[in-house]
């Protein structure tokens, strides 16, 4: 049997403040060119299809999309929520969906209860875990005591290996799960499950399963060569931006598992930082590569350009981020009593536009602000125009 694992498409999700929805449905066309090119037979999402609970109605097509083109393609699919997704939601129309190749696994009380499926070796007992938080889930699993992540995916796999020991000899398993295990690498576009301080599970949680898909992190990696990260299909920090998008190809044969290979994904548009002044990085042709990138844009100009974003995005359009580090840094910071000290309120304010763009005031600038404070001097007729 060949499965295809992949996690975390996050639709929905929104790359400051821009809109992902066409590269998502890219990307996830392409798993279903993969189903035909590699003869997969089924393939496992590890848990946050959507980026919320609530999707909008334009995620849910995109989702729906790219599960159907990857059932028409000849696959079929298992299913689990993240902590992003409400599994209430995702299982809606589990018993329906089914029927059609469609097997969402959602519910704590259904989670010791596989998806099973056969071969030329026997069967594969697929088990899905939703996301686990453990507040609700000590409750759901009857187990108040049990502690953290830890413990409620603890008892979760208790209840697999009841299940699993009870099959046929030589089932094979295969467990997907969202989780933070030890020893994985974040990222910043992953939203914290820590519980107590404490968010990771040992690998030794999953021993003895034959596979263990894991969502969560969005950094494709190995925990063990039976237990790995897909990764998202997209980068959705710039954190990622050296990451190379894949997911992994797992074949079983008769003994377990056989074999892992993994396949990048194409890169709708690549994320890329860049740093210079504001004039450097309009007319330089050094930056000419960038012109279709993402990009986080840090300038070093002394004082700070005004109206910067819209001059970079005339050059570059899909520029969503920017930052300024003055070269050289900025001025020492003092503490609010000694910056305000014996300083009359023109003083003040001049300085405060100094430190925030690296410049002080212009003449006009400051009668500007001359006239302001003098203004709301009135309104307050025991202010004296000095900071005590």
């Amino acid at each position: 049997m060949r499965m295809l694992h992949t996690s975390d498409w996050h639709v929905g999700r929104t790359f400051h403040g821009t809109d992902l929805l066409r590269e998502q449905a890219g990307v996830l066309s392409h798993l279903a060119d993969l189903v035909v090119d590699e003869a997969v037979d089924v393939v496992l999402v590890a848990g946050d299809i959507y980026d919320r609970a609530v999707p909008s109605a334009e995620a849910v097509r995109v989702a729906t999309s790219a599960l159907r083109k990857i059932s028409e393609a000849g696959a079929r699919l298992v299913v689990t929520p993240g902590n992003h997704d409400s599994a209430a939601r995702l299982g809606a129309f589990a018993d329906f969906a089914a029927a059609g190749g469609l097997h969402l696994r959602t519910t704590v009380a259904g989670l010791h209860q596989p998806v099973v499926l056969d071969d030329e070796h026997g069967q594969v007992a697929l088990y899905g875990i939703p996301y686990l938080e453990p507040d609700l889930a000590r409750h759901a699993l009857e187990v108040p005591s049990a502690k953290g992540h830890t413990g409620v995916l603890t008892e979760a796999m208790r209840r697999i290996a009841g299940d699993l020991s009870g099959r046929p000899p030589g089932t094979r398993s295969v467990v997907l799960a969202h989780a933070f295990v030890t020893g994985g690498v974040g990222s910043d576009s992953e939203r914290t499950i820590a519980v107590g301080g404490v968010e990771q599970v040992p690998a030794s949680v999953f021993g003895g399963i034959d596979y263990v898909a894991l969502g969560h992190l969005h950094g494709a990696q190995r925990i063990e060569d039976n237990l790995r990260y897909s990764g998202s299909p997209l980068a959705y920090s710039f954190s990622e931006a050296a990451q190379r998008k894949s997911v992994w190809l797992v074949d079983l044969d008769a003994g377990g598992l056989a074999g892992v290979e993994r396949r990048e994904l194409p890169v709708p548009r690549a994320l890329a930082s860049i740093s210079g002044t504001l004039g450097e990085l309009l007319e330089s042709a050094e930056y000419d590569e960038f012109t279709e990138s993402f990009l986080s844009v840090t300038l070093t100009d002394r004082v700070r350009p005004v109206e910067a974003m819209r001059k970079l995005r005339e050059r570059f359009p899909h520029a969503v981020r920017l930052d300024w580090e003055p070269e050289g840094g900025f001025a020492a910071v003092l503490r609010y009593a000694d910056a305000v000290r014996g300083r009359s309120a023109d003083e003040i304010a001049a300085s405060f536009l100094a430190d925030c763009r690296g410049a002080p005031p212009t003449e006009r600038e400051q009668a500007l602000l001359t006239s302001a404070l003098e203004a709301a001097s009135k309104h307050d007729p025991d202010r004296d125009g000095d900071i005590r």
